[in-house]
């Protein structure tokens, strides 16, 4: 049963009810009201049937429509209770209910796969709308950039932080820019986009930042590995055969000196002349083979350590040497329970470093103190500090101190903090430096 036996039925009764209306008109007219009367009420009854059919269809129509517009999908239509063309009608919308559900569970399924898409990537994102503040939807890796808990509207960074709402929210980055901003109290090195969408009559404001920090310290790590290993490859090849040479001829000139004796003075000159080139060949040797420690470092043997053994090792290895130079040294961990899983051999070079820096710093200073600090922060990342109250380092040159071969010392090498850079990138982690000058520095290790 469809929509034509439903159009006949209606036809029907319209033919109906216009024979008994003619043929009411025509008794009337022969003034013969019993017949008229009996045509009127069953033309009554027919005009009565009429709407309560075309009206409980309607009512039908009208119910289908309210869970459209309130999009209760839940209930579904019998179609086994009612008449022909009304299953056909509930059948119908039966058929739409499920084809709206199912429009609703794929468009969900989208959702919440662009969501956890969005959720898993360490770039921070946020939409809100401009007018009122209020937060559309943002990811944790915005919150944890930033620095802050979850938030509904704009206004609680405005309050909390508001020379970071203004260069962040009120600023517009439509080409991209790069922002330096404070989390955690370090600086770090972000770039921020935004772009403005338009919702019906409500506009949004799409917010990007990612934190460049941790790309430019892996570019700049790979890319002085591989400076580091063309330089070392090279000189290595070009040094070690004239540094065999040289031992050559040294062996060579002395056994003719014991021969010849007397008339040896220019054989001696010229020996001499040649330990000189074989003592600077193996001083280029060794000064290669040392630079070539930073390329050494591509795996990590890690394990699971407790801070205060991690502590105890160093302390043990570190302290009678450090007080010894009249300089106090405290190891402080804020909870006993820390961990860390980490390559404790390179760790523990990372901090001797460290803590031999420090001494470096603190040589000509009174009332020298060195301290080491294990904290957890409220995103439950471990952090190891290293205070001095030494020299400090100029501000022009913090961020050269981790560059290979750069050195502000007469005999350093530059090689210790750019080592200790690489083994925390290899760690997922980093290092980072806060100094001033006539204060005192602090190195942080954040895992």
């Amino acid at each position: 049963m469809n929509y034509k036996s439903f159009i006949i039925k209606i036809f029907i009764r319209v033919i109906l009810m216009v024979s008994l209306i003619l043929t009411l008109v025509y008794f009337s007219y022969r003034n013969e009201f019993t017949y008229a009367i009996v045509l009127g009420i069953g033309l009554f009854v027919i005009i009565y049937n009429t709407y309560t059919f075309i009206k409980r269809r309607f009512l039908v129509i009208e119910d289908f429509f309210n869970a459209v517009k309130y999009r209760d999908f839940s209930r579904g239509f019998s179609e086994d209770v009612a008449a022909k063309d009304i299953r056909f009608l509930y059948k119908g919308f039966n058929q739409v209910h499920q084809t709206i559900k199912e429009i609703n569970a794929q468009n969900h399924a989208q959702y919440v796969y662009l969501q956890k898409i969005l959720e898993m990537v360490d770039i921070g994102i946020i939409a809100y709308d401009l007018e009122t503040g209020n937060v559309l939807w943002s990811n944790d890796s915005f919150l944890k950039i930033l620095d802050v808990p979850s938030f509904k509207n704009i206004s609680f960074i405005e309050r909390r932080k508001p020379e970071l709402f203004t260069t962040i929210f009120e600023t517009f980055h439509r080409e991209g820019d790069s922002v330096i901003i404070t989390s955690e109290n370090e600086k770090i090195k972000t770039l921020v986009s935004d772009t403005i969408f338009e919702v019906e009559e409500d506009t949004f404001k799409l917010l990007v930042i990612q934190n460049i920090d941790d790309t430019l310290n892996k570019n700049e790590s790979e890319s002085w590995k591989k400076l580091l290993s063309v330089m070392t490859h090279e000189i290595m090849n070009s040094i070690t055969p004239i540094a065999s040479l040289a031992n050559t001829l040294e062996r060579n000139l002395e056994d003719l000196i014991l021969k010849e004796k007397d008339e040896a003075t220019e054989l001696i000159d010229l020996n001499a002349g040649i330990k000189t080139i074989k003592n600077r060949s193996e001083g280029l040797l060794k000064f290669a083979k040392t630079y070539r420690s930073l390329n050494k470092v591509t795996n990590l043997n890690k394990q699971k350590i407790r801070v205060t053994e991690l502590f105890t090792n160093i302390e043990l290895l570190m302290q009678p040497s450090i007080e010894a130079k009249g300089i106090q040294i405290d190891f402080i961990n804020t909870n006993e329970r820390l961990s860390l899983q980490i390559d404790v051999h390179l760790i523990e070079q990372v901090l001797i470093n460290l803590l031999l820096n420090a001494v470096d710093a603190c040589k000509e200073k009174k009332g020298a103190h060195i301290r080491v600090e294990a904290i957890e922060n409220v995103n439950r990342s471990i952090i190891i500090k290293v205070y001095d109250n030494g020299i400090g380092i100029s501000e022009d040159i913090q961020e050269n101190i981790f560059v290979p071969f750069f050195t502000s010392k007469e005999t350093g090498s530059g090689i210790g903090l750019s080592l200790c850079k690489q083994i925390m990138l290899l760690h997922k982690g980093r290092i980072q430096v806060k100094s001033n000058l006539g204060e005192g520095t602090v190195f942080s290790l954040y895992f």
